[in-house]
């Protein structure tokens, strides 16, 4: 259990300034974390063409107090870098994925991953058309997490311990269109599941981070 941190910056012209200013004692909080389980992953989100937007950070922590300790602790957080930030109730599911880049990975120039934001629906049938395809989904990306192109991903939840109502996934694809060609044979695409869609391009930071769950 944990939660996903979905963070935007100013959009004014000192921002990406702010950002840089904070990036030493941002780096260093969540290094911290990551070494000690807490942070799952870390990375920025970046517009087109490529200049930072915000951030996503997965917190493994079991309850709100954790996420606010975490906030309290993140200078991105304190007004300098971050003005909007949303965070859900997240469950990573169990895979088995590639470790994460560690201390000492290059890291790279340009666009590496995707992150993907998917809202279910929000009528009636929602629940019932995920849990029809779950299965086959689950199926599917079981092995994209073994070879590496599902770097991590995950069901939000209404709260915690409660129903899925989206998904978050970081995939190995330098741009939307091969993100987009990857979902288009997804489950949760051609059942109807995801219904609004968000792509970000990002890169990893090489941190300490543990192994994520099911993971050899």
């Amino acid at each position: 259990m944990g939660y996903a941190i979905i963070a935007w910056d100013g959009e004014d012209e000192a921002a990406p300034q702010r950002r840089m200013a904070a990036r030493e004692r941002h780096m260093t909080v969540i290094t911290e974390w990551a070494a000690d389980g807490r942070l799952a992953l870390g990375v920025s989100l970046f517009t087109p063409d490529w200049k930072p937007a915000g951030s996503l950070m997965l917190l493994e922590v079991p309850d709100r107090a954790g996420l606010d300790t975490y906030l309290a602790a993140e200078p991105f957080a304190q007004g300098e870098v971050w003005k909007h930030v949303e965070a859900f109730p997240f469950r990573i599911a169990p895979l088995p994925y590639r470790p994460l880049p560690q201390p000492g990975a290059p890291v790279a120039s340009s666009r590496t991953h995707t992150v993907i934001v998917a809202r279910d629906g929000t009528d009636e049938g929602a629940e019932a058309r995920r849990l029809a395809v779950r299965a086959a989904h689950m199926k599917r990306v079981s092995p994209m997490a073994a070879d590496g192109t599902l770097a991590v991903g995950g069901a939000i939840l209404d709260e915690p311990g409660g129903r899925m109502i989206g998904s978050i996934a970081v995939t190995a694809h330098a741009d939307d269109a091969a993100a987009r060609a990857w979902m288009a044979e997804d489950p949760y695409i051609t059942g109807g599941v995801w219904r609004d869609v968000s792509l970000y391009g990002t890169r990893f930071a090489p941190l300490p981070y543990r192994p994520l769950p099911g993971s050899a």
